[in-house]
């Protein structure tokens, strides 16, 4: 008797997210919209403890190396306690593709968890500052939170859409593997290597953002954090950058239109090309 395999082929994934896709597309809108803030939540906890590893380290390498290795963990509790991201959810496209759901259902899929997502961020983003935790290393975690968000803040759109492409394109490969392995240990070793790769090489990933973004905006109000911002680079220009306007105009929208572009095209519509696309004779 030859042994269950604990994988999926290729194909095989195919054929399993037309289901998946399915499955979200009929979701109640109060679903996803808990599901989407507990998704939101798990990322902002792997951002802050990303960048409370790492404020320390004046290796830029090392410091994305370690940040991404422990930024992991937030796609793991989506995928194992449960939650709705709305970057994995690029791949409700194959459903679609299949005639399985309807492109109205995607949309609407996207909406409410994005929405949930957001809020996640924001509520861990607040709880953060409130609890003053970027006191930590005398105010330079503050700083450091502040610089993070000026810098992302101040990226050219085609620089954000371009960094939020390859960053969905290695989600949505993450999301791709896990669903193809058999056992907790498997899905887990499928999300740690993309996620840990998109991190490091410092791509742009839109529910992250919304904790870095708002976290740093909060962060000005607090004069010592703005002033380690100051001694870590930050200028008068990239602080006043950094607001509630700029967050969404030259970061969230880019990036998430980037993010929609990588998961959609390089790997949702691509592995149904190739493995579900039937040539009509």
């Amino acid at each position: 008797m030859s042994e269950k395999r604990l994988y999926l082929t290729p194909p095989e994934i195919a054929a399993e997210f037309i289901e998946i896709g399915a499955a979200k597309t009929r979701s109640r809108a109060g679903k996803l919209i808990v599901l989407g803030i507990l998704a939101g939540a798990f990322i902002a906890f792997a951002s802050q403890a990303s960048n409370y590893a790492v404020h320390g380290i004046a290796s830029a390498g090392l410091a994305k190396t370690l940040a991404g290795a422990l930024f992991t963990a937030g796609l793991m509790l989506v995928i194992a306690a449960g939650g709705e991201l709305f970057t994995g959810n690029s791949l409700i496209v194959i459903s679609c593709l299949e005639r399985k759901s309807k492109w109205t259902g995607l949309l609407r899929n996207w909406f409410y968890v994005y929405l949930g997502n957001f809020l996640g961020s924001l509520l861990i983003a607040f709880f953060i500052v409130r609890s003053g935790q970027l006191n930590a290393s005398g105010g330079a975690l503050g700083g450091f939170t502040i610089k993070t968000a000026a810098y992302k803040t101040g990226l050219p759109f085609e620089n954000a859409f371009l960094l939020g492409l390859l960053c969905n394109w290695l989600v949505c490969l993450a999301v791709w593997m896990s669903a193809g392995a058999r056992d907790m240990t498997g899905r887990l070793l499928a999300i740690f290597f993309p996620i840990w790769l998109f991190i490091t090489s410092g791509f742009e990933h839109s529910v992250a953002n919304m904790y870095y973004i708002s976290a740093g905006i909060m962060a000005k109000s607090n004069p010592e954090w703005v002033q380690a911002a100051y001694n870590m680079g930050v200028t008068s220009a990239m602080l006043d950058n950094l607001n509630i306007v700029t967050f969404f105009t030259k970061n969230l929208i880019p990036v998430t239109l980037g993010n929609i572009a990588g998961g959609v095209l390089f790997v949702g519509i691509s592995y149904w090309f190739c493995y579900l696309f039937q040539v009509k004779e």
